[in-house]
């Protein structure tokens, strides 16, 4: 137990000034942060299942909701209204995929469309971080990406105040110091520092910003008093942020899961993640989910339990109750150097590199940041999540089509292109499609092993190993029906090999009856290419 409040307070002493920070990210005061961080620790430690995870606002979950917020700001323009609404909306998403246990939609978002929007975000975010550090005050941005916005630091360099800079710089360089060592409170200690500097020093003398005062009243449980037209547009809005909270969170809880020996599930953590946002919507405070520094934090500090979370909330609520005074001391600068330090990990280029290395799903990955880049947040998340479907359909469209041979001796059937030592039969055509059949390849492939079998004249039979194809949807059926009257009519043969029993459930039913026969359908490449050869 004393390993788990040491680990606590190590956590909560991070957490804190993460909390102030992405308050700033969103738009909103700082009491948001805390008090959705005090209840995503509290609920998260009763019912998740994670021993590391720490469920608190996160950096992405942030700037999503400053978008979400701007958007709606014609039709609502209380933006801590419509916080709470969208919070609300995302929380009431977990509790629906958990519920109709759909853990599997952290797969909608790619990793490799993560790591490309996450290093969009962060850049974004940074970038937003460069008015607070240069003591100026720009127009509003909105979330039209942060081009509009470089423009205009460009113009405002003559007004930057070099007092302010100094300090943003100088925060900024102790904190890349500081974090080398791991589990070390640097943003704590740099924060600890800036409030001692502001004590001593008349810093908007200087024009160096404050953070203020922050008012913390007992929170109470309230509905959002919207109209059903603008509650039908947050919903619509909060999927984004609930497929990034998701994603991000089961990537933190599986990993470090993974890295332990861990059981957990992602219907649970569905379940978990949703109750600690619906009552931090309730709350009036912000998006919570599990970050992967906090939970790495936690795990770096020596966290065997969930104990933890329960010890950095109480610490947090201490903090926060009595600590107030010293955080209206935080220069500005400076807190916006914890922003950006908090994304140091994130703003590593190093996973879109490494994809551009070995050449596999890098556009996808590089173009997810250069939507957020260009088009914002909340429409770089839409895209985001487009491109993650795009990329899985052109997968799958694009399936090619390997031509089989026997390795000699044995019962197995591979790749003529990558085996040459191999055994055919010239009256045999043997395939294999590499992805699975359905609705937006299997015209063209079918058609495509019907084209190779006209082709040479000496081909009697055609074997097509569904080994990749479980299933089929109608339109595969239909293909499949097509293509063996095609290779009819020429005089030639059409078998089906690893036919799995769901797809011979749908022959029966669907298809002509000799579709589904023993002559027909074969559980092995080997069977029908036995069978084949026993044809006149």
């Amino acid at each position: 137990m004393k390993q788990e409040v040491l680990a606590g307070i190590s956590v909560a002493g991070l957490l804190l000034p993460s909390a102030i920070a992405y308050a700033a990210i969103a738009g909103l005061s700082p009491d948001h942060a805390i008090v959705a961080t005090i209840v995503g620790l509290g609920i998260y430690a009763l019912l998740g299942r994670s021993r590391f995870a720490m469920v608190a606002p996160t950096s992405s979950s942030a700037a999503i909701l400053a978008a979400l917020i701007i958007s709606m700001q014609r039709q609502v323009p209380q933006g801590a209204l419509v916080a709470d609404a969208a919070i609300l909306g995302a929380g009431l998403c977990f509790l629906v995929a958990g519920a109709l246990r759909a853990g599997a939609l952290a797969s909608f978002i790619s990793r490799p469309v993560l790591s490309g929007f996450s290093f969009g975000i962060a850049l974004t975010i940074t970038i937003k971080q460069i008015p607070a550090i240069a003591g100026v005050t720009l127009p509003p941005n909105g979330d039209s990406g942060i081009l509009p916005l470089i423009w205009h630091l460009t113009e405002a360099l003559p007004q930057f105040h070099i007092a302010s800079v100094a300090l943003g710089v100088s925060a900024l360089l102790s904190l890349a110091v500081l974090r080398r060592w791991r589990g070390f409170p640097a943003s704590a200690l740099v924060l600890a520092a800036g409030v001692l500097l502001s004590a001593l020093v008349d810093l908007p003398a200087y024009h160096v910003g404050l953070v203020g005062a922050i008012a913390i009243a007992m929170p109470g449980l309230s509905w959002p008093a919207l109209s059903l037209d603008d509650w039908s547009r947050i919903i619509e809005l909060s999927v984004p942020l609930f497929l990034i909270l998701f994603a991000e969170s089961w990537g933190s809880i599986r990993g470090l899961a993974l890295l332990h020996g861990d059981k957990v599930v992602a219907n649970r953590e569905l379940v978990a993640l949703g109750f600690a946002n619906a009552v931090a919507g309730l709350l009036h405070g912000m998006p919570v989910g599990a970050g992967f520094s906090a939970s790495s934090a936690a795990e770096s500090a020596g966290a065997r339990t969930r104990y933890a979370g329960l010890a950095a909330m109480i610490v947090l609520i201490i903090l926060s109750l009595w600590g107030r005074s010293l955080v209206a001391l935080v220069p500005a600068p400076v807190l916006a150097s914890v922003v950006i330090a908090s994304l140091f990990h994130v703003l590593n280029p190093g996973p879109v590199l490494r994809l551009w290395h070995i050449r596999r799903d890098e556009i996808v990955a590089t173009a997810a940041a250069l939507a957020v880049i260009g088009f914002g947040v909340l429409d770089g998340m839409m895209i985001a999540v487009g491109l993650s479907l795009l990329a899985l359909l052109q997968r799958f469209s694009a399936a090619r089509i390997a031509r089989l041979g026997r390795i000699p001796g044995t019962h197995d059937f591979v790749d003529l292109a990558r085996n040459q030592k191999t055994e055919t039969d010239p009256r045999i055509l043997m395939v294999r499609p590499m992805e699975p059949l359905f609705f937006a390849n299997a015209e063209r492939v079918l058609a495509v092993v019907a084209d190779l079998a006209e082709a040479d004249s000496a081909i009697r039979v055609v074997i097509l190993s569904l080994e990749e194809s479980p299933d089929f949807d109608s339109t595969a059926m239909d293909a499949l029906l097509e293509c063996q009257v095609r290779l009819a009519k020429t005089g030639r043969t059409l078998l089906l090999a690893r036919v799995k029993d769901d797809l011979r459930d749908l022959f029966r039913v669907a298809g002509p009856h000799w579709l589904a026969s023993d002559d027909c359908c074969f559980w092995s490449v080997s069977d029908a290419f036995k069978a084949a050869l026993k044809r006149p």
